[in-house]
């Protein structure tokens, strides 16, 4: 696991709360897609509307694929008072998907859902949402989803009606989706799956999918089987939220300066109940890509590490005179020692 170090000397009280306007996760050379379900928006009226606003604009994100979403009109108003950006909704039924991103960095070349007739609604309570777009001459299929809720945890494979059942064969879906119609190219699916990536193999409804590591990856699997402090649905908890992609973005994933992260947005407000209450009860997730294998660390990507200082180390530090260590994995997760 790759992991970047850097050193901070500690002299008094230098750390200060941090708010929404230090959120950030988007930089101008990199793209980034984020994953939100924001749980029937608008949870608390206009008061949701104005934070998911501040959030959206200050996250910066090139596309953000949301789930939940219960008043489009309100939506629509929230993403028209952000520069540059423009949404697309389909789905009028039970927790509609839709896009927000950004008109000058991202090209649409199509948007369409599939899986619509009514065999596969077992599978799709919510069809899959497309966006084929561009970016930076480059060509990427987003699927954006919002799979089946609930169950026991058991797969019951002689049941089409169980839960575990029928996410197990939306994913099945899924991938022959992709198999079929978008072979050699750059495909990421999102969304609120609904179930842990860490099931035993006999339970695990991606069990296709994680036996073909040579085609598929979940880059949040290490978010998955780490602290679940960076769990995407804390409440659970459990981490619900994912985001695969296909062999032919091995390569950009694998370059230093790429990230995946569970977005907490409650360490940026008063506390998790501030943000359950008035946002959502699931945390975004978002995806990072830069070109190439090869790459040395950024000014720009130590800038955004360095803003997450002060979640990692609280309100404040009284500590003088020592050396901060912090560590930064793939994963998203972080370790810290005090070194004097």
């Amino acid at each position: 696991m790759r992991k970047i170090l850097i050193i901070i000397l500690l002299s008094g009280h230098f750390l200060s709360a941090q708010n929404l306007n230090n959120l950030s996760f988007g930089t101008d050379t990199t793209f980034e897609v984020v994953s939100w379900n924001i749980e029937w928006f608008p949870k608390n009226g206009q008061t949701t509307a104005n934070y998911v606003e501040t959030i959206l604009t200050n996250l910066e994100a090139d596309i953000y694929a949301l789930q939940e979403i219960d008043d489009t009109t309100l939506l629509k108003q929230v993403v028209a008072n952000i520069p540059g950006y423009e949404c697309h909704f389909k789905s009028t039924y039970y927790g509609g998907l839709g896009y927000v991103y950004n008109t000058n960095t991202i090209q649409v070349n199509a948007k369409y859902e599939i899986y619509t007739s009514q065999p596969y609604w077992n599978a799709f309570p919510r069809s899959p949402q497309v966006l084929d777009v561009t970016y930076n001459n480059n060509q990427y299929f987003i699927i954006n989803n919002h799979l089946k809720c609930c169950g026991d945890g058991n797969l019951d494979s002689n049941d089409p009606s169980d839960e575990e059942m029928r996410r197990y064969m939306a994913v099945y879906y899924l991938k022959q989706y992709i198999d079929n119609n978008l072979v050699n190219k750059n495909v990421i699916i999102v969304g609120d799956l609904n179930d842990d990536l860490t099931d035993s193999p006999s339970h695990n409804v991606f069990q296709d999918i994680i036996t073909d590591p040579s085609n598929y990856l979940f880059t949040d699997m290490q978010i998955a089987n780490a602290s679940n402090n960076n769990w995407s649905y804390p409440s659970w908890p459990s981490h619900l939220d994912h985001i695969l992609i296909t062999n032919e973005l091995f390569n950009d994933f694998q370059n230093p300066n790429s990230y995946i992260s569970t977005i907490k947005i409650d360490d940026y407000m008063n506390s998790w109940n501030q943000y359950d209450n008035n946002i959502s009860d699931h945390r975004p997730i978002g995806i990072r890509l830069v070109y190439g294998t090869v790459s040395t660390i950024s000014e720009e990507d130590t800038k955004k590490k360095l803003l997450r200082i002060t979640d990692i180390l609280g309100r404040e530090s009284k500590l003088t005179n020592n050396q901060l260590l912090i560590y930064f994995f793939d994963d998203g997760t972080v370790e810290k020692k005090i070194r004097n």
